[in-house]
């Protein structure tokens, strides 16, 4: 991650302000200063920039040029433009250009710096999300060709182009976090953050704090301000994993979230416009739970415009010969290695067994059996590493 911020801006009294307060507030950063549009455009050409604060009234080249010139330089630089209060029309047309935000002069310092910390929080995490779209169409195909699988890449393509909120259903391990990720990346929302939230492993009564966001003072250790996972998805795709086990009052706040597009941080009363896709996945029978007061109703069928049930391993077994290939290749190229050739007694093994925990264990079993098994992974091998006893 880089750790430099940039202040384009002609007024020398408004840039030593503006250096000074960002070099209090963000101790890690280098914060260089340009007065120009030109120069700002060179000093981003040779090195990169975490953020830019970048005035639109320049001469030279003005701050909505550079916003243009920047952004092909450098596309996950974010930019924070500011500008005099008679060109607000031309603020919220740099909005449209790729600006995260835009402060009017005079600057209100505490909105300046909220804005730069959730612009540096928002480009974080654009470039890991960059390389996790890198990730699933290099390292996670959607492997097979069973019907049952057939079946789902078909409604992937159906729901992914439009906004439509999708309930991905299914046991552990059969891959609905996988089918998440290719809604998104076949969606109109690709270019756009996908946000997940593992809604099982976060303390009840840290839930709320980290969908929503807090402010500085709402609980003990909320020493500052902190978007949520709502706020950080704008524009692009929530993913909120085992949504089962999300608590009740956490879930009235997300569905009015769903039916109202805002939210409002913990410890605050301002509410926060949200444009977001929402994709939820359940290892649990939903309208079980609904039955037994865990889930609300409203918000199940909120959520379950479209379901996509994946199917467990055991429902597809004819597609394990292509999944042991496609991960023998995958783990022997991670470890620089060559893959390893099965025999088809140890195909056949393998798809005897009885596969509890579905894909993510197939993959471990390769995973052993690359290690452990001779050049050409034989029955016996199979036997003896992979063994569920």
């Amino acid at each position: 991650m880089n750790s430099n911020i940039l202040v384009v801006e002609d007024e020398a009294a408004i840039s030593r302000v503006l250096v000074k307060i960002l070099a209090e507030a963000f101790e890690t950063y280098e914060i260089e200063a340009a007065y120009d549009g030109q120069s700002a455009i060179e000093m981003i050409q040779s090195k990169d920039y975490a953020l830019v604060l970048c005035d639109i009234k320049m001469p030279k080249m003005d701050g909505v040029e550079v916003l243009i010139k920047a952004k092909e330089i450098a596309p996950f630089t974010s930019f924070i433009m500011i500008s005099g209060h008679g060109d607000l029309e031309t603020a919220v047309e740099t909005m449209r250009l790729g600006a995260f935000d835009y402060i009017s002069k005079p600057p209100d310092l505490n909105r300046l710096l909220t804005a730069a910390r959730n612009a540096l929080e928002k480009k974080d995490l654009l470039v890991e999300n960059t390389l996790l779209k890198q990730k699933v169409s290099n390292g996670y195909e959607m492997i097979g060709g069973s019907k049952a699988i057939s079946h789902v890449q078909q409604m992937i393509d159906k729901v992914a182009p439009t906004d439509a909120r999708v309930l991905i259903t299914g046991p552990n391990g059969s891959g609905k976090e996988l089918v998440a990720h290719w809604i998104h990346e076949k969606g109109n929302r690709v270019t756009a953050a996908f946000v997940e939230v593992n809604c099982a492993a976060i303390p009840s009564e840290l839930i709320e704090s980290e969908l929503f966001g807090h402010v500085k003072g709402a609980f003990t250790s909320a020493v500052k301000d902190r978007s949520g996972k709502f706020e950080m998805a704008h524009g692009g795709t929530l993913f909120l994993d085992e949504i089962g086990d999300m608590s009740l009052s956490a879930q009235a706040k997300v569905l009015r979230a769903l039916q109202e597009q805002k939210i409002t941080r913990v410890g605050s009363d301002k509410d926060i416009k949200v444009d977001v896709r929402v994709l939820a996945a359940t290892n649990k029978n939903l309208k079980e739970e609904i039955k037994e007061g865990r889930f609300r109703e409203d918000l199940y069928h909120r959520l379950a415009v479209i379901i996509i049930d994946v199917p467990a391993l055991n429902e597809r077994k004819e597609d394990i010969p292509l999944l042991i290939n496609h991960f023998s290749k995958q783990i022997a190229n991670a470890q620089g290695t060559q893959p390893k050739v099965f025999s088809q007694e140890a195909i056949g093994a393998l798809q005897s067994y009885d596969w509890t925990g579905n894909i993510r264990e197939l993959r471990n079993v390769v995973e052993r059996l690359l290690i452990l098994g001779a050049s050409e992974i034989s029955g016996n091998d199979v036997r003896l590493f992979a063994s569920k006893n």
